[in-house]
């Protein structure tokens, strides 16, 4: 066969070489057959004998006629793509055969190669139907390794041509790869002077990414590379080269310096043996100075850390160096060690040691002091967590949800984002089966539920975060039950606030969807009304529904288009999601359906996503409680915690939507006939939602009935409110009003009996009103003021932190009925005992002693209750019977801020407090959180600090509100009005020194209260910045100080420290607002309680008109600085205000503003005319319109710029009837309505005329004068006015 084929392969060459301009078709078909003649030929053993070189000879001859034609023909350069593949095809052949020996000479070698590099390029067309041939030539090629010879004959341009193309052709076949691989890998191992070239050209390809998928350039550079690691000479030479990168990278010229990280990288992919001798010398880049350098030394360590984990083990160091980056300085360094850790983990989640190291290091840059950090570290941890939850460290999940809590909101937003979607996964796994409900998980809705006290950013507020309790924190495919379950483990964890941000949360829900069904109401009725008249209501309505909205401003505009439409579809839609209580209803396929209609390219989309959401049951539903109800019903375990807390979020979900219980009325009255645990919950839930439950009131009855009287006080108070919420019969009350006054006679149950009594006094006044003073008597002479009962007098627990006899109990429960009874009752026999138990409650304020028995072992706790109980007593009397509460009473009661117990003290500020807030309190009462500045503990001076703060806040606002439709001038309203209250308690303080002294320290200690008053008036930061109600205080206080410098103890007229603790504020106003302010107006009238004060009955002489003063100002500067440094505490910031800008009123806008110097208005006979100092007036040309001005005499008289207004509380029986039935109106309008006033005229200069504002300020005195000694008062009328405080005093 080889003969006849040599043959025909020397006729074909011989026919090339005779041919001078053969046509493609004649070479396709020569060499087509000479191509297939010589894969016919098989190669030569190396010849051995003379045969075989004779042979050898023969065959040698027979192939060059066709290697001359190939050569000398031109057939080489070519330019016809077939021609040149026969060629190529034979030239392989010929090499095939001839070796070891080229075909060829050498100076017909490099054309032979270029040939078949050409070749080569055409790889890249797969689809042509040459494509097979040419892959066997590259085999070809591959298999003979005589592609080194280009090494031989210098032609390193052509390797390294022939290297580019194979990476610029390689298709992901193995084929190729492969082939390929050998050919470099063959030259690899020849060259030495060009290794570096090669290799370059290799390691750019293997860090390569190609965006077409089809090329794999990385698979073969990635492929050689491998190949490299098995032969220990290239291994070596690798590994030399990224050695040299990383300690002498800066003395390399080549490009790849810059990418020897993800070189690294890559070849420890695909190579990693190749650099374990490498690895350690990335110790020295990870500590490197750069910190781009440590940035890419992290991230290529945590890669190798995470795809061989035995390399943490073996270069242990390398390790540690790498769990030092986590601190590191730099803030991208840190953020990349945190990317790595989260690489680590999830390539290692069971390992030992090194991932607990790693967790530890991720928690630590929770608390990072860059935002950034800590928010990588939230997202690396949240992503771990999520990976396996199983494997969730408790520890690391606690801390990542602290960041919910963070000081960056960039932090506590994704921190947000992160968790919920950790919960989610969490809740999955629950209702998969694979995990069980944990507390470490459930904390996290806890801690967003925190969010809602979040102030700085809008999207935590209470509108969002229903939202995120709605829609985000649950799967949207889990059930109502997994959801339920959910809720009632995570309530287990609620402290107090959680319980009051969800229930914030569900009452703007539920006053959100009432006044939706008003305004859907009202859009009904708009054909049958006023269409104008409607139109406003809309209008009003829409400002309230927009603030349940994030963006108020935007639902207001929408909520103004949704008006317009006349499509009733919507409109139907809203009203069936506000009646539904479901869950799942076919009102949320309704929902979906309408916003798919709408399609969220509409711009109202959004708005009419949120309103359908906040109208539907969509956090709690009536299934919701269905659920927890067969719990409780079914709670076989006896898990106790979760048992009270599944009560709780059910009366949690009832306070705010009592409804949801419709229908479930068996349900639950078969679980309150099981004497279930938590029976007292349950009842509390009857009181909440009665009204809406359809019970059968023979069978609840006698079971309430039971509790109200052998239950516990506890327990009969919510009995009591359930049997009301029921609306029974008048005669059911009645009966057991009955029963219960037999039972407090017989003496049986008497704690539980006093609390029935009160509810019935509560709900039930007719019943009530036969035998109040029958009753009352009872309360205080057997139970009050009985030194034994016979109830025993062991000690049990009465409060947390204290303790109190059974006996003192006893009398604290009494005196709480007889508070209600008081409250409550109405009729001529409670106006007759409300004074009787006054005078009760003033007697356990002052003699405790004589209400306790010796006998027990607990006196001083007996007595501090005593008082405490007197003086919360008297705290809720004052909104309704303040007129009877007399100055010692009252000054009694606040003194209890005073009190020698810390227990008592907090308590009942504590409760002053909540009364002012709620504004079920006088102002008045505000004095003790002055009079308790002085207490030694820190915390409590902090708390008394705050609650002052949020009183003139809020009340200063009030005021402020009201000024429109007050009497002009009047300040009863204001806070700073309390000073007249805290003066008179003050001045009857018997440790206040009468007599002049020069040591400042007894003033000091006296005044602090003061001091703290008029600190905190000033203190612009209370108000938010609102400099206008700061410069009304200010002259509402001068006002004060004026009026007091004018008259005298009503009580005692020989005590002075009236005066002279007037004169001390002045002058502590006047250093707070930096010795002077501008002076625009005062009020018009000042009314001073003519219980306190009264005028003075010393007839005034011409000198009169200047206040006596008591103390030179340097004395008083020294009481100054003593209250500073005794009174302010650390850190309490006090911005005073400095000028009172001009109010914008009509007839002010031409008035010069006068510098007047505050304590220079009411300035001593002592000072000469022409004093320039800050105890004179500056200015006193300028003064207002209408006020004649007269030359300043030797001292400066007090201003009359308005009257001064004595008024009393009136004992009429017409005023104690307006008292009774309406308390509060009475008290607010009696300040006016029933006042003794005098007048007292003047001006800032010297006037003996009243000014038009004078008189007018002067109408508004009482139309009951009265005549106090020697002085004529004018009756006139004045209009009433709503007062929400009053003087809470009477004559005595």
């Amino acid at each position: 066969m080889d003969e006849s084929s040599l043959q025909l392969v020397s006729e074909i060459g011989r026919h090339l070489a005779h041919r001078t301009r053969p046509n493609k078709d004649f070479l396709v078909k020569s060499l087509g057959k000479a191509a297939n003649a010589l894969a016919l030929i098989k190669q030569s053993p190396q010849p051995r004998t003379a045969k075989e070189v004779q042979a050898a000879k023969k065959q040698e001859d027979a192939l060059k006629p066709l290697a001359n034609a190939v050569v000398c023909g031109g057939l080489l350069q070519h330019a016809d793509k077939e021609v040149r593949l026969l060629v190529a095809m034979c030239v392989t052949d010929l090499f095939r055969i001839m070796a070891p020996v080229p075909p060829f000479e050498d100076k017909h070698l490099r054309d032979v190669f270029k040939l078949i590099i050409s070749l080569f390029e055409d790889l890249a067309d797969t689809a042509s139907p040459f494509f097979s041939k040419r892959v066997k030539v590259l085999e070809t090629m591959a298999q003979l390794k005589c592609c080194v010879i280009m090494l031989e004959i210098d032609c390193i341009d052509l390797v390294l041509e022939m290297f580019n193309i194979f990476f610029s052709v390689v298709r992901d076949e193995h084929l190729l790869i492969s082939a390929m691989t050998s050919i470099m890998i063959n030259i690899l191992n020849e060259s030495e002077e060009a290794f570096q070239q090669l290799l370059e050209v290799i390691l750019q390809n293997l860090i390569r990414q190609n965006k077409d998928a089809i090329f794999t350039a990385d698979k073969l550079a990635a492929s050689v590379i491998k190949a490299c690691a098995q032969e220990d000479e290239l291994n070596s030479l690798v590994c030399g080269f990224l050695t040299t990168c990383i300690h002498d990278r800066d003395a390399m010229g080549s490009e790849l310096k810059e990418y020897y990280n993800e070189i690294f990288s890559k070849v420890f992919q695909c190579a990693p043996e190749m650099l374990l001798d490498v690895i350690p010398s990335l110790i020295k880049e990870l500590s490197a100075d750069e910190v781009d350098v440590r940035i890419k030394a992290v991230n290529l360590v945590g890669m190798l850390f995470a795809l061989q984990h035995h390399v943490v083990q073996k270069y242990h160091e390398l390790f540690v160096e790498f769990l030092k980056r986590f601190s590191d300085k730099s803030v991208d360094v840190r953020i990349s060690a945190l990317q790595c850790a989260k690489a680590f983990y999830l390539a290692n989640p069971y390992d030992g040691t090194e991932s607990r190291e790693i967790m530890t290091s991720v928690g630590d840059r929770l608390l990072d002091s860059d935002d950034q950090v800590r928010k990588q570290a939230v997202l690396v941890a949240c992503d771990i967590f999520s990976s396996n939850l199983k494997l969730v460290s408790s520890k690391l999940l606690s801390q990542a949800t602290e960041r919910l809590r963070d000081i960056k909101i960039t932090v506590r937003k994704s921190a947000l984002q992160k968790l919920i979607k950790v919960y989610r996964d969490y809740c999955k796994k629950c209702y998969e089966g694979s995990m069980t409900i944990s507390d470490h998980f459930e904390e996290i809705p806890c801690k967003i539920m925190m969010l809602c006290y979040d102030k700085d950013c809008k999207e935590f507020r209470f509108q969002n975060i229903e939202f995120v309790l709605a829609n985000d924190l649950f799967p949207e495919d889990l059930s109502v039950e997994e959801r339920t379950n959910h809720w009632m483990h995570m309530f287990s964890l609620f402290s107090f606030p959680h319980e009051k941000a969800l229930d914030t949360i569900l009452t703007q829900k539920r006053r959100f969807q009432n006044e939706m069904k008003s305004y859907l109401a009202m859009r009904k009725k708009l054909k049958e009304i006023c269409p104008e008249e409607t139109q406003k209501k809309i209008e009003i309505m829409f400002t309230k529904i927009a603030a349940f909205f994030p963006d108020s401003h935007k639902a207001e505009e929408c909520l103004h288009k949704l008006n317009q439409i006349k499509d009733n579809s919507v409109f139907k839609l809203l009203e069936k999601l506000l009646e539904e209580q479901a869950f799942t209803t076919i009102g949320q396929t309704m929902k979906d359906k309408h916003l798919v209609m709408i399609g969220d390219s509409n711009p109202n989309y959004e708005f009419l996503r949120l309103l359908f959401s906040k109208c539907s049951s969509n956090i709690f539903s009536s299934e919701h409680v269905k659920c927890i109800l067969d719990y409780l019903s079914n709670n076989e375990n006896g898990n106790k915690d979760l048992e009270d807390s599944s009560a709780n979020l059910l009366l949690a979900i009832v306070r705010n939507f009592p409804s949801m219980l419709k229908g479930l009325e068996k349900q639950f009255q078969k679980l309150l006939e099981q004497k279930s645990p938590v029976n007292d919950k349950l009842i509390e839930v009857i009181a909440k939602a009665g009204s809406h439950m359809s019970f059968n009131h023979s069978d609840i009855y006698p079971l309430l009935k039971r509790i109200c009287l052998d239950g516990t006080r506890r327990q009969a108070k919510f009995a009591g409110s359930a049997i009301a919420a029921l609306s029974f019969e008048q005669s059911v009350f009645r009966k057991l009003y009955e029963e219960l006054v037999d039972s407090l006679y017989s003496k049986r149950n008497v704690p539980t009996i006093l609390q029935s009594l009160g509810f019935i006094a509560q709900y039930s006044v007719s019943n009530f009103e036969t035998q109040v003073e029958e009753i009352t008597s009872y309360i205080c002479q057997k139970i009050i003021q009985m030194e034994h009962l016979d109830d025993g007098h062991y000690a049990t627990s009465f409060h947390d932190t204290s303790q109190c006899s059974e006996s003192c109990r006893l009398k604290i429960y009494g005196l709480k009925t007889l508070v209600k009874i008081s409250l409550h009752c109405e009729g001529s026999h409670v106006k007759h005992n409300i004074n009787g138990v006054l005078d009760i409650l003033s007697r356990m304020l002052r003699e405790s002693d004589n209400f306790i028995s010796i006998a027990t072992g607990s006196c001083e706790s007996d007595k501090a209750h005593i008082r405490l109980a007197a003086a919360k007593a008297i705290l809720r009397l004052a909104r309704k019977w303040d007129l009877h509460i007399t100055p010692d009473i009252f000054r009694f009661t606040i003194l209890i801020a005073k009190d020698s117990s810390f227990f008592v003290r907090s308590t009942f500020l504590s409760k002053t407090q909540k009364l002012l807030k709620e504004h079920k309190l006088p102002i008045r009462f505000a004095c003790a959180f002055a009079l308790a500045v002085t207490d030694g503990t820190d915390d409590l001076q902090y708390q008394n600090y705050k609650y002052m703060r949020e009183f003139i806040k809020d009340y200063s606002i009030l005021a402020r509100r009201r000024q429109t439709s007050a009497v002009q001038g009047v300040i009863i309203d204001y806070p700073a009005y309390i000073l007249v209250f805290l003066i008179h308690v003050l001045a009857r303080n018997n440790d206040f020194p009468f007599e002049v002294c020069q040591d400042e320290k007894p003033y000091a200690d006296l005044c602090s209260p003061l001091f703290f008053i008029l600190q905190a008036l000033v203190d612009i930061s209370i108000v938010e910045g609102a400099q206008d109600i700061v410069n009304d205080a200010v002259l509402h206080v001068i006002s004060i100080f004026r009026a007091i410098r004018k008259v005298e103890d009503a009580i005692d007229a020989q005590i002075t420290p009236l005066h002279m603790l007037a004169e001390i504020g002045i002058f502590i106003l006047n250093e707070f607002n930096h010795g002077g302010i501008s002076v625009l107006q005062t009020p018009g009238q000042i009314l001073l309680p003519s219980s306190l004060y009264r005028v003075s009955l010393i007839k005034n002489d011409t000198s009169s008109k200047c206040p006596k003063s008591f103390f030179d100002e340097k004395f008083l500067s020294r009481v100054f600085h003593a209250l500073k440094e005794s009174t302010v505490p650390h850190g309490y910031a006090q911005k005073p205000a400095k000028t009172l800008p001009k109010h914008g009123h009509k007839g002010q806008q031409d008035v010069k503003k006068s510098n007047v110097n505050i304590y220079g208005v009411l300035d001593s006979a002592s000072s000469k005319p022409d004093d320039l100092s800050r105890r004179e007036i500056a200015n006193a040309k300028a003064v207002r319109p209408n006020i004649p001005s007269v030359k300043r005499g030797k001292c400066v008289p007090s201003s009359g710029s308005g009257t001064v207004g004595l008024h009393e509380c009136s004992m009429t029986e017409k005023q104690q009837k307006i008292a009774s039935k309406h308390c509060e109106k009475t008290i607010e309008r009696n300040m006016l309505s029933s006042s003794d006033s005098v007048r007292f005229k003047g001006s800032l200069t010297e006037s003996h005329v009243p000014t038009r504002k004078s008189k007018r300020a002067a109408a508004c005195s009482s139309e009951n004068a009265v005549t106090s000694s020697k002085h004529t008062v004018e009756p006139s009328k004045c209009r009433r006015t709503k007062r929400k405080d009053t003087c809470g005093s009477k004559l005595m």
